[in-house]
């Protein structure tokens, strides 16, 4: 059997190999980003998406099919892909689909602290938590088993310290071939109209108490026999802190955190003098085991925060609720030195604009030397809020609101914003300032659909974001160089803000980290006579 060092996020694109997946698809996003990217390289069909909610339809419609698929996002792309998600539970799959939610407590590189966990519950799917690269890699080969057992999707729950950190996995020797996916006629399992969706959440419901009945004996809990004066329950890699924190007492490995085995839980529980449950982000498990009225102690609130590591761990089970060490202070983020996001800052700044601000390296922004955003809320806001605030600001205050977004957040959620920009303009019209630096810079540098390329960086269709908002029918829509030209970029802005219309800005200059290998993809696609790639100009 092959041993490896690998990273979870590795761990989990081996077994997607392993396991016989057809299609790899998501969204770009720490702490996830690395599987699809591992995934491409062994030789996986991996395909980035515009956005989670894309990527979760694309992979459900392969599992319709019955393939294998695999959707990789953040915690945050799961409020994306919400809408599909929930519907996914009542149709179920004929294939399998795994869906990896990778969760960043202590929000290393997130606008909030997010616990998967809660989707698990509301949309009633099963949920498996790895501890480390070895479980990412068996859980992940038995969530696809798990979901084309009982047909529905399964959700992988990761977090940043299991995707990032490496230890040792060994791979299986042995794969059973993949079923060759095949569409069957099911309109009453795949249209949820009412009259289909009602019988179907009977059948959903069904499916979870099959499956909490087979996780009472699954290998999927490991009680480890320790002291009888404690007793821990876990998940995740808490799991592996707890086992560092407290060697003496007993364990109770949590791997399926939902729907939970709470029979085992139960008999664990009266087996320990004291039993406590650690677990990171929301007590999600402490309150589910004390609603089935098995008394356990949880954490105190003020461990909620943040990710948990061997010390608190030790200090949750002293009881320790003393102010905790303040973590040493590190360099505050900023934007590269020559970042060509500088000169459009410098000037928001010195023309005094309202700015509606969005993810990306652009929100480094918001920090000294040009505190140039006032708002920042989630992937592809800048637009929609940008609009609130120009609909009911005075209008000498409306005249200076404007959104700024990057390329790849533009294909993301912001295209939506565009149309409502169009469809609802404010009496004074806006102003929307593309940051195309022709890659996305924040998680890596991936590329989306306006760069051109795919995954793996092979030619394919470009969609113009300029020709997109002319289409739209956008009044002014200008492509500048901030870099080559700050002058000339500040003058269109200020003449843009003083007419009552809608106006797009695409200020385009590769990002300086990207740069080189950009005109080596340009230059390989133009090597190859690549005449395949033409860019979409009118949608």
């Amino acid at each position: 059997m092959e041993r490896r060092l690998l990273s979870g996020d590795e761990a989990v694109a081996a077994a997607a190999m392993d396991g016989g997946v057809h299609l790899g698809t998501g969204y770009p996003g720490t702490p996830s980003t690395e599987i699809l990217e591992a995934f491409s390289a062994l030789g996986g069909r991996a395909q980035w998406a515009p956005n989670e909610k894309v990527a979760l339809e694309v992979g459900l419609g392969a599992a319709f099919a019955g393939a294998r698929a695999v959707v990789t996002m953040k915690h945050v792309g799961l409020n994306v892909a919400a809408d599909p998600l929930f519907t996914a539970a009542y149709t179920g799959v004929s294939g399998a689909l795994v869906v990896v939610a990778a969760d960043d407590p202590g929000m290393a590189s997130s606008q909030n602290e997010q616990d998967s966990r809660r989707y698990a519950i509301a949309a009633g799917l099963p949920m498996l938590e790895p501890a480390d690269s070895q479980e990412a890699y068996e859980l992940a080969l038995a969530a696809l088993e798990l979901s084309q057992r009982w047909q529905l999707p399964v959700l992988l729950r990761m977090t940043t310290r299991v995707c990032h950190s490496k230890s040792i996995v060994t791979r299986q020797s042995a794969v059973a071939p993949a079923p060759v996916p095949r569409f069957a006629r099911d309109v009453a399992s795949r249209v949820m109209i009412p009259a289909y969706a009602r019988p179907a959440h009977r059948r959903l419901r069904k499916k979870l108490e099959s499956l909490e009945a087979w996780g009472e004996t699954a290998p999927l809990a490991i009680w480890r026999e320790g002291s009888k004066a404690l007793g821990v329950i876990a998940n995740g890699v808490t799991a592996r802190h707890v086992r560092e924190a407290a060697p003496e007492a007993s364990l109770l490995e949590l791997k399926l955190v939902h729907p939970l085995p709470l029979e085992k839980i139960r008999a664990f529980a009266a087996s320990v003098e004291r039993c406590v449950v650690i677990e990171e982000g929301d007590p999600v498990i402490a309150d589910a085991v004390r609603a089935a009225g098995i008394p356990v102690e949880g954490k105190a609130p003020s461990f909620r925060f943040g990710e948990l590591d061997v010390p608190r761990v030790r200090r949750i089970l002293a009881r320790d609720l003393s102010p905790e060490p303040e973590a040493p202070k590190g360099k505050p983020p900023q934007l590269c030195e020559a970042c060509p996001y500088h000169p459009v800052y410098s000037t928001l700044k010195k023309l005094g604009c309202i700015v509606a601000g969005d993810i990306g390296c652009y929100t480094l922004g918001v920090l000294p030397p040009y505190e140039g955003m006032d708002t920042c809320v989630a992937m592809g806001a800048s637009l929609g809020v940008g609009l609130g605030l120009r609909h009911v600001l005075p209008e000498e205050d409306a005249r200076k609101v404007v959104s700024i977004i990057g390329d790849s957040t533009f294909v993301h959620t912001g295209l939506n914003g565009l149309v409502e920009m169009v469809y609802n303009p404010p009496p004074t019209g806006h102003v929307l300032v593309v940051l195309d630096n022709g890659t996305t810079a924040m998680t890596g540098q991936q590329e989306h659909p306006g760069t051109g390329r795919t995954l793996d960086h092979e030619p394919t269709a470009k969609l113009s974001i300029e020709g997109l908002a002319r289409a739209l029918g956008v009044a002014n829509v200008d492509v500048v160089d901030p870099i080559a030209d700050p002058a000339g970029f500040e003058r269109l802005l200020a003449g843009r803000l003083s007419r009552p219309q809608l106006s797009v800005i695409v200020a385009r200059r590769p990002c300086i980290l990207a740069a080189a290998d950009i005109r080596k993809y340009e230059k390989a696609a133009a090597a190859a006579g690549c005449a395949a790639c033409p860019e979409v100009e009118n949608v």
